[in-house]
């Protein structure tokens, strides 16, 4: 048995997705630029003249004449072992100066002329450069000598500690921005990309959410949807056409069915006609009626498609009068009394009279049925558009009150009914935008309520 997996958000998995390419991608190509600047010796052949001056600040101090001199530091030292091409030129503002290797003769005629510039880095012109003719620098500095002049234009291997400062400097100023940048573009452009590219299947999705049991030949629409999901679309659509094809067979056999149910019933109601009177005699009546009422029933699940379009005007008290006047018999013959409260003015609404006839036929021949077969089975319309059935019954218990709607329930098992008729009833209610729901009679019993939209003249 599989897992299933929890659903996930799509627009935020692209964009995490997305900013970790580009930050791949950003810092490979710092690695790539760092590893060229290496292999060309820029980077680990960087000049050094800071460490070169720091070195000779440091060994820098007077002799007994008071010209300068060198002291022999461990640092001067390691310096010179590991720079064969070492040269620096120190100058201070009395005229001293003292050097150390192939200072160019370029930077040894400078002499006082730059006494004012505290640092500076010396080059040359921009088309007679000569790549093995380094740009020196010059930085005054204080020493044990006092304030000395020092130029060199050494090139020497970084520390460790100054090659890592330096890297990381490099991948601070160039991929950090780049990527702070493409992040902040991919949070923002992404969603609204991917909203952008997934709006037919916002629309689609709307589609499939209007689509209820009384919809045929719905589909829904593949324009403007992604590739990738046009095969899931185009599943749906054929599971929906499978659908409609299989509920199509179902009402075709219900509808030959109960047309073929008719003609016997008819002719089982003629030859019940013929016996003489007795409790047998209206019993086997009922029962008659009942399989004509199922058989009704189930054509009435075929009519509930096709009534209300469009709605007319019905008059709820000529329907109540009607329904009353045929039932009457069947009502008196089963020992109820049938009574009908209705005004004199019409209350009207629009609808289906056929199918509104049928749903308060259901309701009384419900009370019939069910009923302890004495009392008063009451037919009231009322305002603004409204018809209860009550009965004097042992009534209906709340916690089954909605239930009973529900197709082929039954509040016992042995009940002798189909469990349509309610259901129906619900259905015909619901498709005149209407409510039917179950009371407590006045005089015990249940009672049920059809609320029905009035008609506004306009």
């Amino acid at each position: 048995m599989s897992e299933q997996s929890d659903p996930y958000c799509l627009r935020s998995r692209l964009s995490w997705r997305l900013l970790s390419l580009q930050a791949v991608l950003l810092v490979a190509l710092v690695a790539v630029v760092i590893l060229a600047l290496c292999a060309s010796g820029f980077v680990l052949a960087e000049r050094d003249e800071d460490r070169v001056i720091d070195v000779v600040q440091h060994a820098l101090a007077r002799d007994a004449q008071g010209g300068l001199m060198l002291r022999p530091t461990a640092e001067l030292k390691q310096l010179r072992a590991e720079t064969p091409d070492l040269w620096f030129l120190v100058r201070d503002r009395q005229g001293h100066s003292i050097s150390e290797g192939a200072v160019p003769a370029e930077f040894a005629a400078i002499g006082g002329a730059l006494d004012q510039i505290s640092q500076a880095r010396l080059g040359w012109q921009l088309f007679e450069d000569d790549p093995r003719k380094p740009p020196a620098r010059l930085k005054r500095v204080d020493t044990d000598a006092g304030n000395v002049q020092v130029i060199t234009a050494t090139q020497g291997r970084l520390t460790g500690a100054k090659a890592v400062f330096t890297t990381s400097l490099m991948f601070l100023g160039i991929a950090l921005p780049g990527l702070l940048l493409m992040g902040t573009a991919t949070f923002i452009a992404t969603p609204m990309i991917v909203r952008r590219a997934f709006r037919g299947l916002d629309t689609t999705a709307d589609q499939a959410r209007r689509i209820d049991i009384h919809q045929r030949g719905a589909r829904l629409s593949v324009d403007h949807i992604p590739l990738e999901v046009v095969p899931l679309v185009t599943a749906v659509n054929d599971a929906l056409a499978r659908l409609d094809e299989g509920y199509a067979r179902h009402k075709r056999f219900v509808a030959d069915a109960a047309h073929e149910l008719r003609t016997p019933i008819a002719i089982l109601n003629t030859r019940l006609e013929s016996l003489p009177p007795g409790p047998d005699k209206t019993r086997l009546i009922e029962d008659a009626a009942r399989l004509a009422t199922l058989a009704e029933q189930l054509l009435d699940i075929q009519r509930l498609d096709r009534c209300g379009h469009p709605f007319a005007r019905v008059d709820l008290v000529a329907v109540a009068q009607g329904v009353a006047a045929e039932l009457a018999p069947l009502a008196i013959a089963a020992g109820y009394e049938l009574a009908l409260d209705a005004p004199t003015s019409p209350i009207e609404t629009l609808g289906d009279v056929a199918a509104l006839e049928r749903a308060l036929t259901n309701l009384v021949q419900n009370a019939i049925q069910h009923g302890p077969r004495r009392g008063t089975i009451g037919i009231r319309v009322g305002k603004p558009a409204c018809i209860e059935v009550t009965d004097e019954g042992a009534g209906i218990p709340p916690d089954q009150r909605e239930m009973i709607f529900e197709p082929f329930y039954r509040l016992t098992p042995l009940d002798r009914g189909a469990g349509l008729g309610l259901n129906m009833v619900r259905e015909i209610v619901l498709l005149h935008r209407g409510h039917v729901s179950v009371l407590d009679g006045a005089n015990g019993g249940a009672c049920f309520r059809i609320t029905l939209p009035p008609l506004r003249d306009s």
